[in-house]
């Protein structure tokens, strides 16, 4: 028997930030953004009886623990080690994960890598969740057992898939498709762009500061990132009315706020990047995700694109090709056990706190 599952990373266009819980709890979170088509890949096989194994195709390690025994929140692997023990499996299990495109690079890959479990691993024991299910589930996983300092963007964008508005609120999470007119969607996606820095980095030690600045109600912090979700919401009105070159001074604007929002978003050799960029025809761009480094997302009317890679390219970064992707997380294959099966039993799930009709936490 195998089980394959997988779901989509993201590049977000404006809001981000304003999905941490520090923030949106007080001041609600606005965020738009697309999945494009780079996977996160979950596979599921029969293991020894006596075990759990974990491998990882991108940090190329493995943990086998005995199925007794409490797996450990620690290092590369602890999110997945979270999500199998959350899941409760009481016999033997492999699991294998790879990823399209580094860790840590800014497209979300650790939500996807919750979700496509999630999916795989309910499957495994006979559920088909639904994506606001999976979403949820791992938005509780990531942030509330392991205490992540993440937000539920990423989770929710790989389990949904597509371009959506995500508004996040104390207790709901609303999820709203994009709609654009057919021909100015074909030339947003014509227009952006993607460059990888070479440069991968740790994420939670931006957002660690962003959620603390955010907690203890700085200022500034709250001005910045209230001004980010005010100009996310701008550039849901332009993406709609098919305003892209609007849409393109809107990025720019965005991420002139988001760079001073916490230290190590950017630095002089990224904000260089970003300035050549724009110099040889780029609208306006981004480095996805917390920044750092990763991707240097940009717009750029096609005519121009040509310098624009020219010129970034003699500065080390590489240009990565991508389309739009409209689907979630998805089984590829497999056969489920059913839920009353003795050798899978599914039980910690069903006992979660605050746990609606599918047992899920809220």
């Amino acid at each position: 028997m195998l089980i394959m599952a997988r779901a989509p990373v993201r590049i977000s266009f404006g809001g981000g930030g304003t999905d941490i819980p520090a923030y949106y709890e007080r001041h609600g979170g606005f965020v738009v953004s697309t999945t494009i088509n780079y996977y996160v890949y979950t596979i599921l096989t029969p293991g020894q009886p006596d075990g759990v194994q974990i491998f990882s195709a991108d940090y190329r390690s493995f943990t086998q623990r005995p199925i007794c025994e409490d797996l450990i929140w620690d290092g590369d692997l602890s999110l997945p080690k979270a999500i199998v023990y959350y899941f409760n499996i009481r016999d033997g299990l492999t699991v294998f994960l790879a990823s399209q495109v580094p860790p840590g690079t800014g497209l979300g890959s650790s939500g996807s890598v919750a979700v496509s479990m999630i999916k795989a691993l309910a499957f495994w024991c006979g559920l088909d969740l639904g994506p606001k299910e999976v979403a949820e589930l791992a938005c509780f996983i990531e942030i509330h057992k392991l205490g992540m300092p993440v937000g539920k963007q990423d989770q929710y964008a790989a389990a949904f898939g597509g371009l959506n508005c995500y508004t996040f609120l104390r207790d709901e999470v609303r999820v709203e498709p994009l709609r654009m007119p057919p021909q100015a969607r074909q030339e947003l996606e014509q227009g952006l762009m993607l460059f990888f820095t070479g440069i991968s980095r740790q994420s939670s030690t931006i957002l660690k500061r962003q959620q603390e600045a955010s907690r203890k109600g700085d200022r500034e912090t709250i001005r910045r990132l209230t001004a980010i979700k005010e100009l996310g919401q701008e550039i849901r009105r332009a993406l709609e009315d098919g305003d892209l070159w609007t849409f393109g001074e809107l990025l720019h604007r965005s991420w002139m706020e988001k760079r001073r929002v916490a230290e190590g978003i950017t630095n002089p050799e990224l904000d260089r990047c970003y300035e050549v960029a724009r110099e040889a025809g780029a609208l306006g761009g981004k480095m996805t995700g917390a920044g750092g480094g990763g991707f240097l997302m940009l717009f750029c009317p096609p005519a121009r694109q040509d310098g624009v890679t020219e010129a970034l390219t003699a500065l080390g970064l590489q240009r990565r090709p991508f389309a739009f992707e409209d689907e979630g997380v998805q089984i590829m294959q497999g056969i489920p056990w059913t839920r009353s099966s003795p050798r899978y039993p599914f039980g910690v799930i069903s006992q979660s706190v605050g746990a609606g009709s599918s047992g899920l936490p809220r």
